[in-house]
C-alpha cells in the first residue's frame, strides 16, 4: 500500500521506517530538508513541497499526519484540504484534542475528504516493538487502512483497534496518557520512599524483581530499571517534568463528566511544582507559620 507521511520527527520517521520495512511505499514530507533527505536514503520518496503530493501518490490517496498538536496540525490540515481531492483520506496520528479532530473531520468532509484520528503510543521503542493504535472514524475507512495499521502495530491481530466514531481515537489516547501520569507518579513516590529509608535498597534490583511475577510489573517499571542501571541516583537529571496537554484535557473531562480523578490531579500538580525553581506557595506557608506560631523560617540567600 502507498501513503504519505507528513512530519518526520522521531516518531514520524520511525513509523515511516516500519512501514517501509513492511513493504509499503511512503512519500515523506517535513519542513526540514535534511529529514526528508535522510528518509529518502532508506527508501521513501521525498517531497519538498506539499503541493507535489497529488503527483507522488495515485488517487484515492492516504495521508498520515505526525506533527505537533495545535497550530502545526491545524495548518497541515488546511494545507491538505487545498491539495487533496474527494475520496482521499487523512489520518491524524498526533496527540490532538479529540474535539479538534471532530471539527477537522467536518472541515475535510465538506471537501469530500475522509478522516481518521489515531491515538499512537509506543514512543522511541515503536520502531522495533510496534505501536499501540487507537483508531476513530468510519468502519469503511478503517478497513481501507487496515494493512497500514497491521504493519505499525506489534502484530497484525493485536495492539490496535477501531475504538469508535471520529474523535474516539484521540479521546482514548488522551485518557491513556492521563493513566500514564498516575502510574508514573506512583512509581516515583514509591522509589523515593525506598531511597530515603534506612535500608536504601538497590532500586535497579527491585525493578528486576518486581518485573517478574509482581502485581506492579509493567513496561514503565522496566524503563525505570534501565534508568537506575545507567544512573542509580539519577544525578544527571533535574526534576523538571513538562506536560504535553493530555493530562490537563483528561482532568477537564473528568470534571465535565462528574468522575473523580484524584490520582491524575495529584500527578499533574506535581508536574507543575517540578517546574518551579522557587515556590511562592511554599513561601506563603512559611510566612503564615511564622506569623501565627512564631515558627522559624529559612531565609533566602542574601536576605
Amino acid at each position: 500500500m502507498e501513503l504519505a507521511m507528513i512530519g518526520l520527527g522521531r516518531m514520524g520517521a520511525n513509523m515511516t521506517r516500519r512501514l517501509l520495512r513492511g513493504g509499503h511505499r511512503v512519500a515523506a514530507f517535513d519542513l526540514s530538508a535534511d529529514a526528508v533527505a535522510a528518509i529518502e536514503k532508506e527508501g521513501a520518496t521525498g517531497m519538498r513541497d506539499l503541493a507535489l503530493l497529488p503527483q507522488r501518490l495515485k488517487a484515492p490517496r492516504a495521508v498520515w499526519i505526525m506533527v505537533p498538536s495545535g497550530d502545526a496540525t491545524e495548518a497541515t490540515v488546511e494545507r491538505l484540504a487545498a491539495v487533496l481531492e474527494p475520496g482521499d483520506l487523512v489520518i491524524d496520528g498526533g496527540n490532538s484534542w479529540y474535539q479538534d479532530s471532530v471539527r477537522r473531520a467536518e472541515r475535510l468532509r465538506a471537501a469530500g475528504i475522509r478522516f481518521l484520528d489515531a491515538g499512537v503510543s509506543g514512543g522511541v521503542w515503536g520502531l522495533e516493538n510496534g505501536y499501540s493504535l487507537m483508531v476513530g472514524g468510519a468502519p469503511e475507512d478503517v478497513a481501507r487502512m487496515r494493512p497500514v495499521f497491521e504493519t505499525l502495530a506489534p502484530a497484525p491481530d493485536r495492539g490496535w483497534g477501531h475504538v469508535g466514531a471520529i474523535g474516539a481515537g484521540h479521546f482514548s489516547k488522551m485518557v491513556h496518557n492521563g493513566i500514564e501520569y498516575g502510574l508514573m507518579q506512583a512509581y516515583a513516590e514509591g522509589f523515593e520512599i525506598l531511597r530515603a529509608s534506612r535500608y536504601a535498597p538497590d532500586l535497579k534490583q527491585l525493578c528486576d524483581i518486581w518485573s517478574d511475577g509482581s502485581v506492579v510489573r509493567s513496561w514503565l517499571l522496566e524503563l525505570a530499571g534501565r534508568a537506575f542501571a545507567a544512573d542509580p541516583d539519577l544525578a544527571g537529571l533535574e526534576g523538571h517534568v513538562p506536560d504535553s496537554g493530555e493530562g490537563r484535557w483528561t482532568l477537564a473531562e473528568s470534571v465535565d463528566l462528574d468522575v473523580p480523578a484524584p490520582v491524575l490531579y495529584a500527578a499533574l500538580m506535581t508536574r507543575f511544582r517540578s517546574r518551579q525553581e522557587d515556590s511562592f506557595q511554599a513561601k506563603v506557608l512559611a510566612a503564615l507559620r511564622r506569623e501565627f506560631g512564631g515558627h522559624a523560617v529559612t531565609k533566602a540567600p542574601g536576605a
